[in-house]
């Protein structure tokens, strides 16, 4: 294990990450909102530590091998995570104490959602831009952002790549070269915040919310500048824009990338994940507007309109809000709560257990019952017409035993601290899930649980972010044996 290669990649990092402070230091001094010295103490503290953690080992020239992407992950999310929290706590407004300071940070870097802070409105304009950024740089993962450039440092990428990106099929490229494939997935990320925002502008919004709010959707992160979320612009135009890219944002980003190479969008309709996917999204869509309507909670027109966002901004793991879903009747909550844990398409930004875990699942529950039926027969599980290999379904059913393993630990450890079930299950599953709003005492905000509970969901964010086995592995004896 090269741990000196290990503290330079941190360095470089940290120095990169020192960097991003540059624009909401920028909006700061636009608006005059005092919070300038916050951002320029904040990025000298950040790019100093930075800068020693990668001077001593500079010219260290070593690959990095498989363990090593495996503890770079980690550290990384929890290193920028810490390093995030610095603007929040020196700024006099919020102000936040270390525990809300780290829990705001790692929600917008995981891009959970989840928040501490209301009176958003009252906020500086620069800890707004700061929220969103964190969570646009995490959305897709700013690991594979360096990877791009890690190349050019001497460091080889390919074992964060693998570490960090989402998903059971990790090992497949879209260009030969994983730096071309980093910088390919950016581009794509980037030209579709662009259109977004523009999108928002022309929709209505300010230039600052346009771009704000671009941020979070494309990213699926679901910070909003205001308390009342997507409510706050009562636009039935926006909600659709925001509806339109939170769907796209949560389909694989390789399907994005061949559209864009091969100019066809035909890949998108034989895709087996994505078809899946538009179909639960269908199916709890109808489910929503139906039982919305029956209910005489909206008219037909407020039922689709409420019901639809609300519906794909919860099962994208987005989290914007409109309306109050917890308070709808019958199973609606829950109903909604449960398309979270689905999630988007693996290699998207959104969160939860991916669409193709659970359609694989689906699938070989489905051959095991054709097998007690023809107990000799041969029944390979498909993903279209290809075959998959039983080593990727032992890790999808791997990964499943162990998300609920970690959902009822970390739900038992809530518990314990004092908070109800109804509270202690949508917390953990929100975070988990990566999604932010919950049910009972979090279906606002998080400001009113203990500073323990705050740390134990910002470790769940972690393992959901980092999809379990990422961070699981690094307490496990074998993996630090020599």
């Amino acid at each position: 294990m090269h741990f000196t290669v290990i503290a330079r990649v941190l360095g470089i990092f940290l120095m990169l990450f020192s960097l991003t402070m540059l624009p909401p230091m920028v909006v700061s001094m636009w608006y005059s909102d005092g919070a300038t010295e916050a951002f320029s103490v904040a990025m000298s503290l950040v790019l100093g530590i930075g800068f020693f953690s990668w001077l001593p080992f500079r010219g260290v020239k070593k690959e990095l091998k498989t363990r090593d992407g495996f503890i770079v992950a980690a550290l990384f999310w929890l290193t920028l995570g810490l390093a995030g929290t610095l603007p929040f706590m020196l700024a006099e407004n919020p102000g936040l104490s270390f525990a809300d300071a780290f829990f705001e940070s790692l929600s917008g870097w995981t891009t959970t959602g989840a928040t501490v802070m209301t009176g958003l409105e009252y906020l500086p304009k620069s800890i707004l831009w700061y929220r969103q950024q964190l969570q646009w740089l995490g959305g897709m993962g700013i690991i594979v952002l360096a990877v791009a450039i890690l190349p050019m440092l001497g460091i080889g990428g390919m074992q964060l790549f693998r570490a960090e990106m989402p998903g059971p099929l990790k090992d497949s490229k879209l260009t030969p070269r994983i730096t071309e494939t980093a910088k390919a997935l950016w581009y794509i990320y980037l030209s579709l915040t662009i259109a977004c925002a523009l999108a928002y502008w022309l929709a209505g919004m300010n230039t600052f919310d346009a771009i704000a709010h671009s941020f979070s959707t494309v990213g699926i992160g679901g910070f909003s500048t205001y308390d009342a979320s997507m409510g706050h612009f009562d636009s039935a135009l926006i909600e659709a824009i925001a509806m339109f890219f939170m769907l796209v944002a949560a389909l694989n980003f390789s399907l994005h990338f061949y559209a864009w190479r091969y100019k066809t969008v035909r890949h998108y309709f034989v895709d087996s994940e994505v078809k899946f996917f538009l179909f639960v999204m269908f199916g709890g869509a109808l489910l929503t507007v139906i039982a919305l309507w029956m209910t005489d909670t909206y008219d037909f027109g407020g039922a689709v309109r409420y019901g639809l966002f609300e519906l794909v901004s919860v099962a994208t793991t987005a989290g914007f809000g409109t309306a109050d879903f917890s308070v709808w009747p019958v199973f609606l909550p829950v109903l909604l709560f449960m398309m979270a844990f689905i999630g988007g398409c693996a290699g998207s930004t959104g969160g939860g257990m991916k669409a193709i875990r659970i359609l694989l699942v689906f699938k070989q529950g489905l051959r095991e019952i054709h097998r007690l039926i023809h107990p000799n027969a041969i029944i390979p599980v498909k993903l279209g017409k290809q075959p998959v290999a039983d080593r990727i379904l032992e890790s999808v059913w791997g990964f499943f035993a162990l998300y609920v393993v970690t959902f009822m630990v970390m739900m038992l450890a809530l518990m314990a601290t004092g908070l109800d079930q109804v509270t202690a299950f949508s917390a953990v599953g929100s975070c988990l899930n990566n999604l932010g709003p919950g049910l009972g005492e979090v279906s606002a905000h998080y400001g009113n649980i203990s500073d323990t509970a705050k740390w134990i969901l910002a470790l769940t964010m972690l393992l959901g972010r980092l999809e379990i086995f990422t961070l699981l592995v690094l307490i496990t004896p074998s993996f630090w044996r020599s």
